[in-house]
């Protein structure tokens, strides 16, 4: 259950910090997501420890809130999901050259291949494990990562076709992935439909014509409904965090923030006016004031790029971290408020009652909801409700 704790109530204790994950959240954001693409199955991204929340208690909700398939980036994390149990439609996209793929072979995990090296991989994996292999052909349609060009489609097409046929591997799936579908006044997203579209053409001419065709990530499934094809796979949506602030916060889309971050106020003492705070003295008292520590640092993934930014809460009000954020701790300025050692302070999590979200600390400090809660650390435990583990 990776670096996470369960708990299925919320009266937890939180003796230095935890992050409170919210299953039910997960569960009806999948829910929502289902609904916006109905004719769709649904592949819920649990890669990078579901983003942060743990994957075994995620993948386990978003199963039984009916998510069609599972997705990871690697294999290992893959075979990982299949030493906790799970058993349902489960595909990996990266890997490297040298990767020994039979494990996954073995699992009955659904590999993407890119290149005839890679269905080269694949095909050794699975005579090596004795099995018939699940493949997704990837098609890169204009994000320029992953995937074959469509210069060299037909021959990878052709050649999966052919092992398709000498029973060694099952061509389950044709998808590719949106590279602005966050930005609805891109072109690209257009184009790059009609790039896959095309090369779903050249499959079927050429005899492949899987039952899986799947192109669109969360913000494709929510903004562009021509790219739903067979499945849409969600990763940021399902964790109720926006795809891009150009689409509209988690709230507009009506998604849930599933992740609330908790610390403990660890010290609070009266300063003078003039007093530096943290390395470097960014910050200089203006008065008279008190400071509260607060745990936690870029040691457990919060962004030192916040220092001086970050919005925090405490006893119902908003304040902003005093100062640079060092490894393991930051400051507040609480003013003349009264703020003792003990005293919760809610970092980020549904936006209730004017707390911050993971989106708005994602551009307080220059980067996205993402790697807010993918970067949080194993020093902070995980504890989940909402849904009977």
């Amino acid at each position: 259950m990776s670096a996470s704790q369960v708990s299925t109530g919320h009266n937890v204790s939180v003796s230095r910090a935890t992050a409170e994950i919210d299953l039910g959240a997960i569960a009806a954001n999948i829910e929502h997501l289902r609904a916006v693409a109905p004719d769709s199955l649904l592949q819920a991204v649990v890669k990078a420890d579901a983003y942060g929340h743990g994957t075994v208690p995620v993948a386990r909700a978003a199963r039984s809130a009916g998510a069609d398939y599972l997705g990871v980036a690697f294999p290992s994390e893959a075979v990982a999901l299949r030493g906790a149990g799970d058993t349902g439609p489960l595909m990996c996209w990266l890997y490297s050259p040298d990767e020994n793929l039979a494990s996954c072979a073995a699992a009955d995990v659904e590999i993407s291949v890119s290149s005839v090296s890679m269905l080269d991989q694949v095909t050794a994996a699975a005579q090596q494990a004795d099995s018939r292999v699940g493949v997704h052909l990837k098609l890169d349609s204009g994000l320029g990562r992953n995937g074959s060009t469509p210069k060299e489609w037909e021959v990878l097409v052709r050649e999966a076709k052919r092992r398709q046929d000498e029973g060694r591997i099952e061509v389950i799936g044709v998808w590719s992935h949106l590279a602005c579908a966050d930005d609805p006044e891109s072109p690209a997203t257009q184009q790059q439909i009609r790039v896959f579209s095309q090369g779903l053409a050249v499959a079927a001419d050429m005899g492949v014509q899987p039952r899986l065709r799947h192109l669109a990530a969360t913000a494709g499934t929510l903004a562009f409904p021509e790219s739903h094809f067979d499945m849409v796979r969600c990763g940021i949506g399902i964790y109720g965090l926006s795809p891009g602030m150009g689409l509209g916060s988690a709230a507009d889309l009506g998604l849930r923030p599933a992740m609330t971050v908790r610390a403990r106020v660890a010290m609070a003492k009266v300063v003078e006016a003039g007093h530096g705070v943290s390395y470097g003295h960014t910050y200089r008292t203006s008065a008279d004031t008190r400071l509260a520590l607060v745990p936690v640092g870029y040691g457990d993934g919060i962004p030192r790029a916040g220092s001086g930014s970050l919005p925090v809460h405490i006893r119902g009000k908003r304040y902003i971290v005093a100062g640079t954020i060092a490894m393991d701790q930051f400051v507040i300025d609480v003013g003349d408020n009264s703020v003792e050692a003990g005293d919760m302070v809610e970092l980020f999590g549904t936006g209730a009652a004017g707390a911050a979200t993971a989106d708005e600390w994602a551009g307080d400090s220059g980067t996205i909801g993402y790697e807010i809660v993918t970067r949080l650390g194993a020093r902070i435990p995980r504890h989940y409700v909402g849904v009977e583990q």
